[in-house]
């Protein structure tokens, strides 16, 4: 799927994963403070598992985080597990 949109709902303090037909596919929740964005839950739906919806997310989530000059905590086990896997993205870790 290369559709995907992903979007910063900053009223819910998530990302959002969209299909290119406008369908929720999940989400990536966030706690703001102090210059460091917490992520501590991201839910991918069912229906959309093992389709690169939840990698889409991660990396498009924290792309957004870095060019908003924030650093990250991932209390998430996905999104700690997709930073570990991803060596370009450790930088961004508090």
């Amino acid at each position: 799927m290369t559709d995907n949109q992903v979007t910063n709902n900053a009223e819910q303090n998530r990302f959002e994963i969209h299909t290119a037909d406008g369908r929720l596919a999940g989400f990536a929740e966030y706690v703001e403070r102090d210059g460091v964005r917490e992520f501590t839950h991201t839910v991918v739906d069912d229906e959309f598992e093992g389709q690169g919806i939840g990698s889409g997310l991660a990396r498009a989530a924290l792309d957004q985080t870095r060019a908003d000059g924030l650093k990250v905590v991932a209390t998430c086990p996905f999104i700690k597990g997709w930073i570990d896997k991803h060596p370009d993205h450790q930088d961004l870790l508090a």
